[in-house]
This record gives C-alpha cells, sequence and structure tokens, in this order.
C-alpha cells in the first residue's frame, strides 16, 4: 500500500508597512511571479505609481472578474491611495483563492510621505 505525501500549501495574507513593501519590492525585482497591482483609479494611477506596477480599477464594474483572470500562485503587493480598498481587496484575494498577498497599509500616501521611490508620469 502506498502512502500519499501530503502537499503543504503555504498562504500569506499580510498587511505591511511601507518599508516592508520596499523590501519586498527589492527582494523580487527580479521574480516574474511577483506583481505590484495598483487599484486605484486610472487618474490616480496616471498621477504617480510605483515602479512595475500594474492597474486594477477597483471601482470598475469588472473588478472581481478581472481578478480572477490574475494566476493565483503569484505573489502579489497590493496598494491604494490610503489602504482602504487594498485592504478590501486584500480580503477578496484571499476568498478568491490567491496563495500569496500583501497589503500596504496606509496606501500610496503614507509611501509617499515616507520619501520612498514613485514612478511619476
Amino acid at each position: 500500500m502506498f502512502k500519499r505525501k501530503k502537499t503543504i500549501t503555504r498562504t500569506i495574507f499580510r498587511n505591511i508597512n511601507p518599508e516592508e513593501g520596499l523590501q519586498i519590492i527589492q527582494k523580487n525585482k527580479d521574480n516574474s511571479d511577483f506583481v505590484i497591482l495598483d487599484v486605484r483609479t486610472p487618474p490616480e494611477f496616471e498621477e504617480s505609481h510605483l515602479q512595475q506596477a500594474k492597474l486594477l480599477d477597483y471601482y470598475s464594474p469588472i473588478f472581481k472578474e478581472e481578478l480572477l483572470k490574475l494566476d493565483k500562485s503569484k505573489i502579489y503587493l497590493i496598494y491604494c491611495r490610503t489602504g482602504v480598498r487594498s485592504a478590501e481587496t486584500l480580503n477578496l484575494m484571499k476568498n478568491l483563492g490567491f496563495k500569496e498577498v500583501y497589503n500596504l497599509i496606509g496606501g500610496l500616501n503614507l509611501w509617499k510621505s515616507k520619501g520612498l521611490p514613485l514612478k511619476k508620469i
């Protein structure tokens, strides 16, 4: 009789501060399985955003459908302006079966106040 090995699936859903966020970004700079997800509106994104961020508008009527198209096995760092939309997105992603998601508390406002790097358009 053969015994099946149990597969341990690691799941992480954490709120992180801007300094931790910067460390995660630097640690994963060459990782193709790492995605920075900006859940603000297009005008907010155009004003400024984190380098390499991808926009997914929280207020879009197809927001949840767009989330479902993402690869659930990748590592995500999510943020918005103040941390409210991204905190709700963190819970949604957890319920949708994502594996590793970090939410930037205080959002881009706190990130900017710490003088951390942005991409301005």
